[in-house]
C-alpha cells in the first residue's frame, strides 16, 4: 500500500501532466527554472556542509554529511534530460544519499546540452573521477552515482573507465537511467499513460540536441549495448510506472549475463526519481535506505 504522501505526490505529477503545455516543443530553459526550484520544496535529512571545488575544469562541490569523518567518496551526476540541473537543484539528493552512505559525495556541474552536446558531459564525468583519483582517493574508496540523464552518465562513465584501463570504482548506484537511447523497450509504450514526469515528445526532443546525430547504439551513449564484462557491483531502482522501467530492466538482465553483481528494485506505483522527495515520502526515505545497505554490502560498515 502507498503512503499518503506517495499518493500526493502522484496525484500532483498527474494535474501537472493535464496542465501542461501540449505544443510538444522543449522549452529547456523552462525546464531549467522548474528544477532549481524544487530543490526549495524537499531538504536534507540531516545537517551537511557544502564546499565549492574545481575538478580539473569542472566546477563542483563536496558535500559532507555532519558527524560522518570517513574517505569513502559518492561522485554524483544529476539528472535534468542532459539540458538542466545543477548543484544547486540536486545538492538535496546528493545529500540524502552520501547521508545513507556514510560519504562524502562530490556533485559536479557537468557542460549541458544544447549548449555543449555529447559527449561534453561525458567527458566532464571523467575528469571529476580522474580528478579524484589524482588526489589520493583509491579507486576501491569511490561509488558512482546517478538519476536520469546523470545514471545513464554514470553507466556509460563505468564502460569508458573500464575500456581505458583505468582503475574502475567499487560501485555503481542508478536512478532511473536511460540505458536505450532509441527508445525501443516495451515501457515506453506500456507506462506512457501511467508516467506522468517523462513526455515522450519532450525527451525525444531532448536527446537529439544532446547527442546532435551521434549512433543512438554506441556504448557510450546507449550503455544497454555495451559489452558489459569486468564492471563493479550495480544497483538500479526503478519505479514500476515509468517509461524507463524496461530500460533498467533489460541492462540488469543483460549485466548479470555478463557476470555482473547486478540489483534491481523496481518499486510499485512510484514515478520517475521518486527518492528526491525522501524529506516528504516514505517510500523515497526507504529507497535511500536501501541504497545505504547496498553501499554497506560491498564497503562493510564503518
Amino acid at each position: 500500500m502507498h503512503s499518503w504522501q506517495g499518493t500526493v505526490l502522484r496525484f500532483i505529477f498527474r494535474l501537472k501532466r493535464i496542465l501542461l503545455d501540449r505544443s510538444g516543443e522543449l522549452d529547456v530553459e523552462k525546464d531549467r527554472r522548474e528544477l532549481e526550484l524544487m530543490a526549495k520544496y524537499f531538504k536534507p535529512l540531516a545537517p551537511i556542509s557544502c564546499t565549492p571545488v574545481v575538478t580539473n575544469h569542472v566546477r563542483a562541490e563536496w558535500i559532507v554529511p555532519r558527524g560522518f569523518p570517513t574517505e569513502r567518496v559518492v561522485l554524483y551526476i544529476h539528472g535534468g534530460s542532459f539540458n538542466s540541473g545543477s548543484i544547486n537543484s540536486h545538492r538535496p539528493l546528493a545529500a540524502n544519499i552520501a547521508i545513507t552512505c556514510k560519504a562524502r559525495a562530490l556533485i559536479i556541474d557537468y557542460r549541458l546540452a544544447p549548449e555543449f552536446p555529447y559527449p561534453a558531459a561525458l567527458e566532464d564525468s571523467l575528469e571529476a573521477y580522474e580528478w579524484l583519483l589524482s588526489n589520493g582517493i583509491p579507486a576501491e574508496q569511490i561509488a558512482l552515482m546517478g538519476d536520469s540523464a546523470g545514471g545513464t552518465l554514470t553507466l556509460a562513465l563505468l564502460i569508458m573507465i573500464r575500456d581505458q584501463g583505468k582503475p574502475l570504482p567499487a560501485m555503481a548506484v542508478c536512478l532511473s537511467p536511460a540505458t536505450d537511447m532509441t527508445m525501443s523497450g516495451e515501457s515506453w509504450v506500456s507506462n506512457q499513460k501511467k508516467d506522468f514526469v517523462l513526455e515522450l515528445s519532450n525527451i525525444r526532443t531532448s536527446g537529439e540536441i544532446y547527442l546532435r546525430g551521434a549512433d543512438l547504439r554506441s556504448p557510450l551513449v546507449s550503455p544497454l549495448y555495451a559489452d558489459l564484462h569486468g564492471l563493479p557491483p550495480i544497483l538500479i531502482q526503478v519505479g514500476s510506472d515509468e517509461v524507463l522501467l524496461s530500460d533498467a530492466t533489460r541492462f540488469i538482465e543483460k549485466a548479470r549475463q555478463a557476470g555482473v553483481s547486478a540489483t534491481l528494485e523496481v518499486w510499485d506505483g512510484m514515478q520517475h526519481v521518486w527518492q528526491y522527495t525522501a524529506s516528504f515520502v516514505p517510500e523515497a526515505k526507504q529507497a535511500i535506505r536501501n541504497i545505504g545497505d547496498f553501499t554497506e554490502r560491498i564497503w562493510g560498515s564503518d
